[in-house]
C-alpha cells in the first residue's frame, strides 16, 4: 500500500475526508477496548487516523507500535510529534523514527505543559511553538515529502493573547509547510464556521478540518472543556444536566448532537470531519451510518 501524504488525500478527495484519531491506552483493559476497536474502525474506511502521545512523549513508543499497526491493517496513519520535552536533535531522530516505520503524515504539536506543570518551558535547545516544528520537518531530509497537519483554534488557543495573535500563529504554521489545519473540539458550529472566515481573511489557504468529539459521559466532556478552553452550548449544557447520572442517556444526546454537528459542516462543504473516537467503535458506527458517510 503506497502511503499518501496530507496533500495528496484532501486533494483528492471526492466527498468529505473522514479521519479518526486515536489514543495510546495506559491500562491492560485500554489496550482490549483499543484492540476491539480497531478492526470496527477500519470497516468504517476511514480516510486516515492518527494517534495522540502523552505529555513529554510518555506514551511514544506505544504510539508508533499503534501507527505501525494501522499500516499493517492497510489504514491510511498519522503519528502526532510534539516538541514538549525534546531537544532539536531529540525531534530529528524521531523523524527518522517515523519515516523508518513508513509513516509519511505528521500531526505537529506544541504540545501541553507535562503534568503538574501550569506553563510550556521549550526543553534545552527545544523548540517553542509549532510553526518552528514544522520548520524542523520540512528541514529534515524526506521532509518536503511528509505531510504536515497543525492544530487549530475555533475558540482562540487559552494561551492566546488575543484571537487576533491566535491566528497570526496559525498562518506562520502553514506558511512553514502545514498542509492542513485540524481543529480543536467544538460544540457549535457558528463558532468554527467565523473561525473559518477569520482565517480566510488572514491570508491562511490550507484545507481547516473540522475536529468533533462525540459526548460520552458528562464529567469526561466537562473536564475537557475545561482543560481546552471549549465551550458547552447552552441548551446542550442544560440536556446534559437534565440527564444526570444516566449514562445511557448523555451518550444519546452525545450522538445527537454530533450527528447534527456533521450533517451540518458537510452540508456548509467541509473538506473533511476528523473525529476525536475516544478508542471506541460503536458511537463512530452510528454516526457514520446516520450521516451516509460510512
Amino acid at each position: 500500500m503506497r502511503p499518501l501524504r496530507f496533500r495528496d488525500i484532501y486533494a483528492q478527495a471526492e466527498r468529505p475526508v473522514i479521519s479518526f484519531e486515536l489514543f495510546p491506552p495506559r491500562t491492560p483493559a485500554g489496550e482490549k477496548t483499543l484492540a476491539d476497536a480497531l478492526p470496527l474502525l477500519r470497516a468504517l474506511r476511514p480516510d486516515f487516523m492518527t494517534c495522540t502521545y502523552g505529555a513529554g512523549g510518555s506514551t511514544r513508543d506505544k504510539t508508533l507500535e499503534i501507527v505501525s499497526r494501522l499500516r499493517e491493517l492497510e489504514v491510511e496513519a498519522a503519528c502526532h510529534l510534539t516538541c514538549v520535552g525534546s531537544s532539536r536533535d531529540e525531534l530529528r531522530i524521531l523523524i527518522r523514527r517515523i519515516q523508518d516505520a513508513g509513516i509519511f503524515n505528521i500531526v505537529a504539536l506544541r504540545g501541553d505543559p507535562p503534568r503538574g506543570e501550569s506553563e510550556f518551558r521549550p526543553a534545552k535547545d527545544g523548540l517553542a511553538h509549532a510553526g518552528e516544528l514544522v520548520e524542523l520537518i520540512r528541514a529534515e531530509p524526506g521532509g518536503d515529502a511528509m505531510g504536515v497537519a497543525v492544530a487549530g483554534y475555533p475558540e482562540t488557543h487559552t494561551e492566546a493573547e488575543s484571537p487576533a495573535l491566535d491566528l497570526a500563529h496559525l498562518k506562520r504554521k502553514v506558511d512553514a509547510g502545514a498542509d492542513v489545519v485540524i481543529t480543536q473540539l467544538f460544540f457549535d458550529n457558528a463558532d468554527f464556521h467565523r473561525f473559518c472566515q477569520r482565517a480566510v481573511a488572514a491570508g491562511i489557504d490550507a484545507p481547516i478540518v473540522p475536529g468533533l468529539m462525540p459526548i460520552q459521559s458528562s464529567g469526561q466532556i466537562r473536564r475537557i472543556t475545561a482543560m481546552c478552553g471549549a465551550t458547552i452550548p447552552a441548551d446542550l449544557d442544560a440536556r446534559l444536566s437534565a440527564a444526570g447520572d444516566d449514562a445511557q442517556l448523555v451518550r444519546e444526546i452525545g450522538v445527537e448532537h454530533c450527528i447534527e454537528q456533521t450533517r451540518e459542516l458537510c452540508a456548509a462543504g467541509v473538506p473533511g470531519v476528523h473525529f476525536y473516537v475516544l478508542n471506541t467503535a460503536r458511537t463512530m458506527t452510528r454516526i457514520l451510518g446516520e450521516t451516509g458517510l460510512a
